[in-house]
């Protein structure tokens, strides 16, 4: 039924975001650390930029395949751009990335920061999928508590959604490892 409901607000909260991006100071990406950089759906429109100016070579798509067929870079696009693509779908508005995903995303992430690259993190608006991802990697870099690493996401980028079911999945994270229980 969440997967339905996704499905059926996916346009109309599309283009929420993009007017959003246009009448507010919300910006449809922004930069973590040197490696991350979180945001909504990467436009075909904005690959030189992130390949060129962002140095932008990984790309985590937490969005399911209907979500980025007519408007993103395939993998084989991403690929011929010189940007490997890590897809890990959770459903949109309700969906919690599993912890075998989020184990997946934060190892890519950290490669592509030891090879000194970006990595452009997305869902469709930047805000909570994606976010909770984020979060899992400032929590394996710095083992901050689940609350922290939310906050820091949120002195970036204002607009960060993460909710209680998916901040219940950094808590197992950081218990994961970093070893301790988080406040």
């Amino acid at each position: 039924m969440a997967g339905a409901l996704a499905r059926l607000l996916f346009y109309p909260t599309l283009a929420y975001n993009v007017v959003m991006s246009k009448i507010s100071n919300r910006r449809w990406f922004d930069r973590v650390d040197h490696t991350v950089i979180l945001g909504a759906l990467p436009f075909k429109s904005m690959t030189e930029e992130l390949v060129q100016t962002e140095n932008v070579r990984g790309v985590i798509t937490m969005n399911e395949e209907y979500e980025t067929k007519y408007f993103c870079n395939s993998a084989e696009e991403w690929q011929a751009a010189g940007v490997e693509q890590l897809r890990l779908s959770t459903v949109d508005l309700t969906g919690v990335p599993s912890l075998k995903h989020i184990h997946q995303g934060v190892e890519f992430a950290l490669r592509h920061r030891e090879q000194g690259t970006s990595v452009y993190i997305h869902c469709k608006a930047g805000r909570s999928r994606s976010a909770t991802l984020a979060a899992a990697y400032l929590i394996k870099l710095h083992c901050w508590s689940p609350e922290e690493a939310c906050q820091m996401l949120a002195s970036v980028r204002p607009h960060v959604l993460v909710r209680s079911a998916q901040l219940d999945m950094l808590r197992t994270y950081h218990q994961q490892v970093c070893g301790t229980e988080s406040s």
